[in-house]
């Protein structure tokens, strides 16, 4: 962990300063940003009075501290602090680490009144991680989790006036608009909804017609049948507001929730763009799960895509985990310093340092024809077919039409008995799912600015930029995607390609 020293500067930081003594509340550790963050602090903010961390408990552990053990404690992303300073380390988790058990989207986060004030009067600042990132979530429960439960949020800042609240939320709550989009309130690119004197928009009355349009659904329908049309009503209302999914248009509504419910308080709303894996800490590469552009990575390194909706010529932003960590950081100090500010930073790479989806592809199939046999986990041989990435109308001639004859074909099969799948058919729906899903980032017609984040890391001084660099700038992304990023994946993200078991010998005798 890094340790103040006599004349090594360290002690001039702005961010350490505003941080010695201070209790911040973490939401959204079990998740991957959360777990970088917490990192971060623990490894870089030595003098940090504490860190509470909300942890909603489940079957296998029942309590937050307990599951933080057992879940996020034993991550890979310690690994560092665990090799540096064990003994720190578990000091820290001692002392200074608090594991609340509570839920997100209960009122109070379920705690008894008492326990919720005491918890306010607790800390400094709340930075809320805790989202749902499924692009597809059924409308009712994005609704809760990236919505509805911020008024806990919002009744902590009011329990404690001098509460620093970080809400990470996500570029993509720019929707459908067009061009270069600053860190601003965003417009709504669809149907219109009523705008305040004071700047954000009044929600009140889309909730309520969405909590509606839920309970009708639920009235109608049940089982796997309510999960399908709870999601068709989320795309179906996101689309219609100026939303590309589910995901973006709750994300946004929470913005307008909180900007309302602390207005005139401390505030500050980052907004990253695609997080894929560390481009340094705590290793380059660390990363937990498949993210955004990984699916897609993925299913061409198994030959299952090969072609996808997209503009070459577009700005795919994607920004490393520990950029977006440190802005974060960056954010509490400052907003720790003004408490009556509010502030909107997005942390992105296509306004100074842009990547397009063509250069973006084709370092992915250079280092797969040259290098495939050292990410033994994700490139199972070498791909032989290359990607392409074209309009949507093609997109879908090229899918739609050739899947035709295969599904006559499948059921011809049938009725001849034969009942085996054809991987040409399960590949191209794999594709046609995949486009669903993601196809609408691939397909960028827009550039976020980050502007104020990069004139904020600035304004901190020399040593903060140092100890807790945002600027994607220094990003070289040859080296990021063919090097660090499909390293992590395959180290990381993905398991090791499980050995076909031997046969028994009078499975062989059979055989032969």
């Amino acid at each position: 962990m890094v340790r103040q020293q006599k004349g090594a500067g360290v002690s001039s930081s702005k961010v350490l300063e505003q941080l010695r003594g201070k209790h911040v509340l973490i939401t959204g550790t079990t998740g991957f940003l959360g777990k970088v963050v917490l990192e971060k602090l623990i490894r870089a903010v030595p003098d940090i009075g504490g860190v509470h961390l909300l942890i909603r408990g489940n079957a296998r552990h029942p309590d937050a501290h307990s599951r933080f053990l057992a879940e996020i404690a034993t991550s890979s992303v310690f690994d560092r602090l665990r090799q540096e300073n064990g003994q720190a380390f578990e000091v820290f988790l001692e002392e200074r680490l608090h594991c609340v058990t509570g839920e997100a989207t209960q009122p109070g986060f379920g705690l008894q009144p008492e326990a919720f004030r005491k918890l306010a009067d607790s800390i400094d600042a709340v930075i809320n991680s805790a989202a749902s990132v499924n692009f597809r979530e059924e409308l009712d429960k994005a609704l809760s989790i990236n919505t509805l439960c911020l008024e806990n949020i919002a009744e902590l800042a009011r329990q404690n006036p001098s509460l620093a609240v970080i809400q990470v939320s996500t570029c993509y709550v720019n929707g459908m608009n067009s061009g270069q989009i600053t860190e601003s309130v965003i417009k709504p690119a669809g149907e219109g909804i009523p705008r305040s004197r004071a700047g954000y928009y009044e929600i009140e009355e889309l909730v309520r017609l969405l909590k509606d349009s839920i309970a009708d659904v639920r009235s109608r329908y049940s089982g796997k049948m309510l999960e399908r049309k709870l999601v068709d009503l989320g795309i179906r209302e996101a689309n219609r507001y100026g939303w590309s999914d589910t995901y973006t248009l709750t994300k946004w509504l929470g913005e307008q929730l909180l900007m309302k419910g602390l207005e005139g308080r401390a505030l500050t709303i980052v907004r990253p763009s695609i997080i894929e894996s560390a481009l340094e800490e705590p290793v380059p590469g660390w990363i937990e799960g498949v993210k955004v552009a990984d699916a897609i990575i993925l299913a061409y390194a198994r030959e299952k895509v090969t072609v996808f909706p997209g503009k070459r010529s577009g700005i795919i932003d994607v920004i490393p985990v520990d950029l977006v960590a440190n802005s974060i950081i960056l954010a509490v100090a400052e907003a720790l310093g003004e408490p009556s500010r509010q502030w909107v930073y997005q942390c992105c790479s296509g306004s100074s340092n842009p990547v397009s989806l063509g250069e973006f592809i084709d370092h992915l199939m250079a280092e797969a024809k040259t290098n495939y046999a050292a990410y033994e986990r994700l490139f199972y041989r070498q791909p032989v077919k290359p990607f392409f990435a074209v309009n949507r109308a093609l997109f879908d001639a090229l899918v739609g039409g050739a899947r035709i004859p295969l599904s006559m074909t499948r059921r011809m099969m049938r009725l001849l008995g034969q009942d085996r799948e054809l991987k040409v058919l399960r590949n191209l729906d794999t594709t046609r799912s995949l486009a669903t899903i993601f196809g609408f980032y691939t397909a960028p017609d827009y550039i976020f600015r980050n502007d104020d984040l990069l004139a904020l890391a600035s304004r901190m001084g020399e040593i903060d930029k140092a100890l807790f660099p945002v600027d994607a700038r220094q990003i070289d992304w040859a080296v990021y995607l063919r090097k660090i990023h499909l390293a992590g994946l395959n180290r990381y993200a993905l398991k090791a390609k499980s050995k076909p078991r031997p046969r028994s010998s009078r499975a062989r005798k059979q055989a032969a």
